[in-house]
């Protein structure tokens, strides 16, 4: 056989997706501010977060009061910024809890929502990466 005929050997899977890999140092965690989409307002510093897979479906972007009521379809998104401490965000509203969810929403123009935290577990909150800004 002609070594030219062999197929090329498959390529690793990328540590995160090509729209992400620029914002995920080798450590995990996010290398520029995270801010919101809307008003730029910073929601996040530096290094505050790490980058997680998991698939959650989230409502249409909209104002605090309207993703609260829930309803009017959503997005699945899987790529987000896990943050372990309530405490790291710089800039972040919560909306009333629907079940046993509350969505993250921009504190400042309340835009969202741009996150998730389930009231199971009190140390996961997922901000989406497509919901915000960086910088």
């Amino acid at each position: 056989m002609d070594p030219a005929a062999a197929p090329p050997p498959p390529s690793p899977p990328p540590a995160a997706a090509p729209a992400s890999a620029e914002l995920v140092c080798a450590q995990g965690r996010n290398l520029k501010a995270v801010l919101c989409q809307r008003c730029g307002s910073r929601v996040l510093l530096p290094g505050a977060a790490t980058f997680a897979r998991r698939e959650l479906l989230l409502p249409a972007m909209r104002k605090k009061a309207a993703a609260a009521a829930g309803g009017g379809g959503g997005d699945v998104v899987r790529e987000h910024w896990l943050v372990r401490d309530m405490f790291s965000f710089e800039n972040v509203g919560f909306t009333r809890d629907v079940g046993n969810v509350k969505f993250l929403v921009c504190a400042d123009c309340e835009a969202g929502p741009i996150g998730w935290h389930c009231l199971d577990d009190k140390d996961s909150f997922y901000v989406a990466l497509e919901r915000v800004a960086h910088e």
